[in-house]
């Protein structure tokens, strides 16, 4: 489809492209959509027929028929969540598409709940009749990730009927709780003084990088006073989740509330420690030095929370047009490789991006796969902003990621989140050193280096920091039900030791962990975006040493998706995410920067 014919939003930005969501299903009515259900229930009751309680007695080629056909189901399961969830993301306060969304997940997890069977009776096979099925056949061993990842939970694995009850009793689990929080935060009104309409999440805190001091200030404090009246609610959210998670971890018989998370990402406990300790112990040469330069600059003595990501006064404010921020981005891709371009460029132009601010669409920003046999889709609340041109560059290096990935097949593709952050960070960053080579000015430069320096911050330690508040709301919460003031407690608890002495904290930011959704859709997620980022930096000083070859290691790195273990993936680069070392090398790139920083004044 040609730009001129897809569906836009006119904006004061130009036309912002929509979704054609038709690569998954024309309409919820389609009836394809209604074939896929039925499908799914009759396929999985089958699949179980067949299966359940023989799959020990299979050879290499029974199993590898088993494996695909538990592959097809997975495709058209994710196919129908997929459509599900990106409507219900483009307007989720319209009942019909909250209805749609909760019908489809009843649907699926009704459908699939006989497959429950699969990965407990493939983690009860012993390890030498397992690894003589993948010796036997080449094509089942390409799903060797897949197999070692499902029985690395075989210490954890509960009875076959307790685990089809979870599977069961999800929709109205976590699940609920989850709808629950996004359709609170979708329909929060905030009062802003000198707004003349209520502002929704998004157009609110878009203020706290408004030039204006004042807009800045009263965009916090209407988010503080909003966050302030609905705390109870927030609180029993996180409390449920929270408790839900400690008893099905305390059942499974996980050492700690990270375990899953460290279990999923197909990383070692040791490595995130080592991550975490090598940035807390940054913070001072960090966030603390950046933030005081930044003082400095605007001309305070102390900063105020509304001060955090303020544009700097040596920058002049200006709107960045849709055009200028697709050409900027494409403009850096193609710089590194125009294969990488190549991927990029469908986004913008068959449908595969939504990007305008639209009402009752979720805030923020992501690259959702779908499944390989479609294409990713990419949702942004674009608002011209310079930060807006570099989220939109980070996206689209997910949208490529997953694209290159999809070669792999549905089980192999999906990459462990400390993984599935290196094509977006990377894309930032060569978004960043394009218009940093571009820069006419040294006054320009110091924009862009603080810029980049604020966003690895928010990347590297604003993340560590919410990571260790999730760690000690998590530990909290086994020792009973935390009030608002618990839960504030710990959220301060963790800003002034990771922001830096520079700060004085309003009365209402205690409140502020309230509307971060990874917090309630993927517990300790967050730390996926330090790991991502230090892993950039080292692969992109590698590539400033050596860039011969580079290009082809980069693009074998996309491809292989889940398909290796992160040892394998950067050992060509000469690197290890496993030596402590690794992790300072990461941090001293934005420390180099900060250095670059205090010498122009």
């Amino acid at each position: 489809m040609a730009l001129d014919q897809q569906s836009c939003t006119t904006t004061e930005f130009g036309d912002l492209p929509d979704w054609d969501l038709s690569a998954l299903y024309t309409a919820p009515d389609a009836p394809e959509l209604a074939r896929d259900f039925d499908f799914l229930e009759t396929e999985c009751a089958d699949f179980a027929r067949t299966y359940e309680g023989k799959l020990a007695q299979l050879d290499a080629a029974g199993m590898l028929d088993c494996v695909r056909r538990y592959e097809k189901i997975d495709i058209i399961a994710g196919r129908l969540m997929s459509y599900a969830g990106l409507r219900y993301y483009q307007n989720s306060i319209d009942p019909e598409r909250a209805k749609f969304l909760s019908d489809a997940q009843d649907r699926v997890t009704v459908a699939t709940t006989p497959l429950v069977f699969f990965s407990l009776e493939m983690n009860r096979i012993d390890d030498a009749t397992f690894e003589a099925l993948l010796a036997a056949n080449a094509d089942l061993a390409r799903y060797r990730t897949v197999f070692e990842r499902m029985r690395a939970m075989r210490p954890y694995q509960l009875s076959d009927e307790l685990e089809k009850f979870l599977h069961d009793q999800s929709t109205v689990g976590a699940a609920a709780w989850n709808r629950l929080f996004d359709e609170t935060m979708a329909g929060l009104e905030f009062e802003v003084a000198g707004e003349e309409e209520p502002l929704g999440l998004e157009a609110t805190l878009n203020l706290l990088t408004d030039a204006d001091r004042a807009r800045r200030e009263a965009g916090a404090r209407a988010l503080a006073e909003v966050f302030g009246k609905n705390i109870k609610l927030f609180a029993r959210v996180h409390n449920t989740l929270a408790k839900e998670k400690e008893i099905e971890d305390r059942w499974r018989k996980m050492p700690t509330p990270q375990t899953a998370r460290h279990l999923a990402n197909h990383v070692e406990p040791e490595v995130v420690e080592a991550l975490r300790n090598s940035v807390v112990a940054a913070y001072p040469r960090l966030s603390h030095r950046y933030y005081a330069l930044k003082a400095k600059w605007l001309g305070l003595e102390t900063l105020e929370i509304w001060d955090r990501n303020a544009p700097l006064p040596m920058e002049a404010p200006r709107k960045i047009s849709w055009d200028e921020a697709r050409a900027t981005v494409m403009e850096a891709y193609t710089g590194f490789s125009p294969k990488l371009a190549e991927l990029t460029e469908p986004f913008f132009t068959q449908g595969w991006i939504d990007a305008a601010v639209k009402p009752g669409k979720a805030p923020g920003a992501f690259a959702h796969p779908t499944v390989t046999e479609a294409h990713p889709y990419v949702m942004l609340n674009y608002l011209g902003k310079p930060r807006d041109v570099m989220t939109l560059a980070h996206e689209l290096g997910h949208g490529v990621h997953q694209r290159l990935a999809a070669g792999q097949g549905e089980l192999l593709s999906s990459t462990p989140l400390t993984l599935a952050e290196t094509a977006s960070v990377f894309g930032e960053m060569l978004t960043f050193r394009r218009m940093l080579a571009n820069a006419k000015s040294q006054a320009e430069r110091k924009v862009l280096l603080a810029d980049k320096v604020e966003d690895m911050i928010n990347t590297v330690v604003r993340q560590i920091a919410f990571y260790d508040f999730e760690c000690k709301l998590h530990d909290a919460r086994r020792g009973g039900e935390l009030t608002p003031e618990d839960i504030n407690a710990l959220w301060m608890s963790v800003q002034a030791e990771s922001l830096g002495p520079v700060f004085d904290y309003m009365d209402g930011y205690e409140s502020f962990w309230a509307y971060i959704p990874h917090f309630v859709h993927s517990p300790f997620y967050v730390y996926a975006y330090a790991f991502g980022d230090g892993l950039v930096n080292a692969l992109y000083a590698a590539y400033e040493d050596a860039p011969e070859g580079f290009e082809e290691k980069y693009f074998e790195l996309l491809s292989a998706g889940g398909s290796k273990h992160h040892k394998d993936l950067l050992a060509p680069f000469g690197l290890d995410a496993s030596d402590p070392a690794f992790w300072d090398k990461g941090l001293e790139m934005i420390a180099g920067f900060i250095d670059e920083l205090e010498a122009m004044e």
